[in-house]
């Protein structure tokens, strides 16, 4: 195992690697190819000739566009990212709006409704695109009032009997932990740059659900469905848990309990813990295992890497220990071999158990998970970020 020195410093020439392809490639071809100028918002996917497929818009793709351009000042980047968020944003507000405060899932590429359902999922996203969208729009009163609105409606219309949120509208069944992980994420946006106690109200009671409910107790793994009294569905054969996920969570715990300390340290580490010894293999991050941790899906998706980096350096910067920072760059240089494309600046979404990427376009939504980690990546480093394009 390398040490502290050698295990840090892979991880930061990995991280300029990462951020020079993120500045030089990455975000000069989404800006030219995935916003549609003419009618507003954005497309989702790109193939190889950067050509985008005419096809409906799921609302999480939208918003997760925003929040990636809005992150681009800070990461180095000169485009026009104030103006691409606005006007994303703008196309969104006009065209994904229920009459009941929520935001629905789908519309065709004129704005057009195609689909009414609501779901937590959703929900969660806009709600951390209108917070992180003021990085580059500055203060807006008017999208704090949003954020306001749609956590009331959130409230009135989706909050379950007991703790937590049904999964939708009107699909409230099963209910899933993945929604309110990205709705924690959200919390902790808006408690960065709002003094509101609700933020900080909501985002402690989905912490206790997570430690509650869809953490075992016994393994320490966290499930992705429950029935209606939060119980893991199905017996450990036919159980999720999916070592992206693990990561993930681990992540947010760590940001929600800064001093890291107590029963969330614990947590956390342990699903570190079961992300680095059931889930990686051969340096890969797999999609998905059995309650027994036996591989179940052994593709591996371009966004598990990102939450292996994110977690793993988060916990290194924490911790000091040596063997995190070389996870760290391990994910790292895994997520390089997804960039390797024709033009540069797409990603390859999925790699085959025998190592092969599928030829597919690249989906916008993972852009969110490529900007998240190498953001989170450079801050845990204390990173300087490069002026310039």
């Amino acid at each position: 195992m390398p040490g502290l020195d050698s295990a840090e410093t892979d991880a930061r020439r990995a991280h300029g690697r990462l951020l020079h392809w993120l500045r030089s490639s990455a975000y000069p071809l989404w800006a030219q190819y995935g916003v549609d100028r003419p009618r507003g918002g954005f497309h989702e996917r790109l193939g190889g000739a950067t050509s985008p497929p005419d096809e409906p818009r799921r609302a999480r793709v939208q918003v997760r566009q925003v929040y990636a351009f809005a992150q681009a000042p800070a990461l180095g980047w000169s485009g026009d990212a104030a103006g691409i968020v606005a006007g994303g944003l703008e196309f969104f507000l006009a065209h994904y709006r229920r009459p009941d405060g929520l935001f629905r899932t789908l519309v065709a590429p004129d704005g057009s409704a195609l689909d009414e359902r609501a779901f937590l999922y959703d929900q969660a996203f806009v709600l951390l695109a209108l917070a992180e969208s003021q990085r580059v729009l500055g203060p807006r009163v008017d999208l704090v009032a949003e954020a306001r609105a749609l956590r009331s409606a959130l409230l009135e219309l989706l909050r379950w009997h007991g703790p937590g949120f049904a999964s939708g509208i009107p699909d409230a069944l099963p209910l899933l932990s993945n929604p309110h992980m990205h709705l924690l994420e959200a919390a902790l946006a808006w408690m960065s740059i709002s003094e509101e106690a609700a933020w900080t109200t909501l985002a402690e009671a989905l912490v206790g659900l997570a430690l509650d409910h869809f953490i075992d107790p016994a393994s320490g793994a966290l499930y992705e469905q429950f029935d209606h009294q939060w119980q893991p569905i199905g017996n450990l054969a036919v159980r999720i848990v999916e070592p992206g996920h693990q990561f993930e969570w681990a992540w947010l715990l760590l940001r929600w309990n800064r001093a890291a300390v107590g029963a969330v340290r614990t947590a956390a580490a342990r699903l570190i813990d079961i992300g680095e010894t059931c889930g990686v293999h051969a340096g890969v991050t797999v999609n998905a295992l059995a309650g027994d941790f036996s591989v179940v899906d052994a593709q591996a998706r371009l966004w598990p890497q990102t939450e292996r980096l994110k977690a793993s350096a988060r916990m290194a910067r924490l911790t000091g220990d040596a063997r995190y920072w070389s996870c760290a760059a391990e994910a790292a240089a895994t997520l390089l071999r997804y960039f390797d494309t024709d033009p540069p600046g797409l990603w390859y979404d999925r790699l085959t158990p025998d190592g092969q990427f599928l030829p597919e376009p690249a989906p916008a939504s993972s852009f969110y998970h490529i900007v998240c980690a190498i953001a989170e990546l450079g801050t845990l480093l204390g990173a300087p970020t490069p002026n310039g394009a």
